[in-house]
C-alpha cells in the first residue's frame, strides 16, 4: 500500500482565509503547495505553475487583489485582472496535466446576487445583481467555468462576507469601538462612478441608493465554515458547480451593530447616514458598500447535502472573530470580504 501523501496546490494562500485553508488542508494529510509571492512561485513562471498543478489531487484558488480598497480606476481593474488572469492561467494548466486535479474549488462571492430585502437568493433561484463587484463576480466564475475539463471537477464557493481575523471583520470592530456603532442608513449621495460596471458587458453606472432604514441584511460566514465548506466538497463528488458559503441565518445591519458593541463593550454607537459614511469610509480606504448593500443569501446545496455549520448564531460568530484578531495582532489586510 502506498504512503504517498496527496498533494494540494493553494493559489492566494497568504491572506487569513488562505492561511486557515493551507493550516486545515496540511492537517487533514494532504502536502500542500502554494502559488504566490511568499512561495517564490509566481504567476509569471506559466511552466512553473503548470508543472506544479500536474499530479495535484486538489487545487483551490483564491488569488485576486484584495476588494477592501477604495474603488479608484487602478484598483478596479486590478482587482477584476487579478482574478480573471489568475482563473485563466490554472484553466490552461489544468487542461495541458497529464494528471490535471480530481478537483478545482475556485474562490467567488455572494456579492454577485442582487440587492435583496424581499426574499433570500439561493443557488437554484436566486437573482444576480449589476454594478461594478457583480461584473467582477460574473467574469471571475465565466473564466472558471471556460470549457471543458472532463476530469476535473470545478466548484466555484459564493462566499459571503467571511468573519474571522480578516479586514472585513476588523473594520467593523473598528467602526463599533469609535462609536460609530449604530445602524447605516443609506440615503441620498453626490453620484459617483466608483461602482459602474466593468469588463466585456458592463453592468450600471452609478451608485444606487436603497431606502432600507438600516434593515438592509447581512448574510456572513465564520472562517471555520469556509474551511468546513471546502471539506465537504472535497468528501462528496456530487458537490459541482455553484455552492452557497453563508451562514443559514441571515441578520440585519442594525441586529449586526448591536451585537458588535456588545462584542467590544461599547454601550453605545452613533447612527450613520450615507453622507457621514463616505468620508469615514474614505479615511479607512474602503467602500460603504460594504455595509449598505443588502446582502441576503442562504446556502441551499449545503444544507439539502447535510452540512451542518459550526456558527449558524453572528453573536458567536462575532465573538470567535474577535477573539481571533486579539490572538494574532499585526496580520495583514488580505482578502476576506465578499
Amino acid at each position: 500500500m502506498s504512503n504517498t501523501r496527496p498533494r494540494a496546490v493553494v493559489a492566494g494562500a497568504s491572506g487569513f482565509i488562505g492561511t486557515a485553508i493551507v493550516d486545515a488542508l496540511t492537517t487533514d494529510g494532504y502536502t500542500v503547495d502554494t502559488i504566490g509571492r511568499a512561495s517564490g512561485r509566481t504567476w509569471d513562471d506559466a511552466a512553473a505553475v503548470a508543472r506544479l498543478i500536474d499530479g495535484a489531487d486538489l487545487l483551490v484558488n483564491l488569488a485576486g487583489k484584495s476588494v477592501d480598497c477604495r474603488y479608484t480606476d487602478r484598483n478596479r481593474d486590478e482587482i477584476l485582472r487579478s482574478r480573471v488572469a489568475t482563473t485563466r492561467d490554472l484553466s490552461a494548466a489544468v487542461r495541458r496535466a497529464a494528471q490535471p486535479p480530481r478537483l478545482w474549488v475556485n474562490a467567488s462571492t455572494a456579492t454577485i446576487y442582487r440587492h435583496a430585502t424581499g426574499r433570500p437568493n439561493s443557488e437554484s433561484d436566486g437573482e444576480l445583481g449589476s454594478g461594478f463587484s457583480v461584473d467582477v463576480a460574473r467574469a471571475w466564475e465565466a473564466a472558471f467555468f471556460d470549457g471543458e475539463l472532463p476530469r476535473t471537477r470545478r466548484v466555484a464557493l459564493r462566499m459571503a462576507i467571511v468573519l474571522g481575523p480578516g479586514p472585513a471583520t476588523a473594520m467593523l470592530l473598528t467602526l463599533a469601538r469609535v462609536g460609530l456603532g449604530g445602524p447605516q442608513i443609506d440615503g441620498p449621495i453626490i453620484p459617483h462612478r466608483r461602482y459602474r460596471g466593468i469588463g466585456d458587458h458592463p453592468t450600471g453606472s452609478t451608485a444606487p441608493w436603497y431606502r432600507t432604514r438600516g434593515r438592509q441584511r447581512f448574510s456572513w460566514v465564520h472562517i471555520d465554515d469556509v474551511v468546513g465548506a471546502l471539506r465537504w466538497v472535497d468528501a462528496h463528488e456530487d458537490m459541482a458547480g455553484i455552492v452557497n458559503v453563508v451562514s443559514p441565518h441571515a441578520s440585519d445591519n442594525r441586529t449586526l451593530m448591536r451585537e458588535l458593541r456588545s462584542t467590544v463593550g461599547v454601550p453605545f454607537g452613533v447612527p450613520s447616514w450615507r453622507w457621514m459614511l463616505e468620508p469615514a469610509m474614505w479615511l479607512l480606504r474602503t467602500e460603504p458598500e460594504l455595509v449598505l448593500k443588502s446582502r441576503w443569501v442562504v446556502p441551499e446545496r449545503l444544507l439539502e447535502a447535510g452540512y451542518r455549520f459550526r456558527y449558524t448564531e453572528l453573536a458567536d460568530a462575532l465573538r470567535a472573530a474577535a477573539g481571533s484578531i486579539r490572538r494574532r495582532p499585526g496580520q495583514p489586510r488580505r482578502s476576506g470580504r465578499s
